[in-house]
């Protein structure tokens, strides 16, 4: 006798696999859309930094982002959040733009 998986086991299995990823599906969608929030607010607290570190060194705060980038203090690509929101400079902070 061959030793083997009938096919209506092979469909349990796959139906049992297709539920579980069915119901985790929602949950990891939601933890993305928290993971983005949390690291555009970690993304906005490192731009408050190099705007201390630039105005330091430069005795005058920027004027934009671009003056951060232009000065080394961000890479390029930095001013904008994970979920694809726009940080700017707003009276010397870091503001996200909605």
């Amino acid at each position: 006798m061959k030793k083997g998986f009938t096919v209506l086991e092979m469909i349990l299995v796959l139906s049992v696999i297709s539920l579980i990823f069915l119901i985790t599906l929602p949950n990891i969608q939601q933890k993305n859309k928290i993971i983005q929030t949390k690291g555009c607010e970690a993304l906005t607290s490192v731009v408050d930094s190099q705007i201390l570190l630039y105005e330091v060194e430069n005795l005058v705060t920027p004027d934009s982002i671009s003056d951060l980038i232009e000065g080394g203090y961000l890479k390029e690509g930095q001013n904008r959040c994970p979920n694809g929101s726009m940080i700017e400079i707003v009276n010397g902070q870091a503001s996200v733009q909605e």
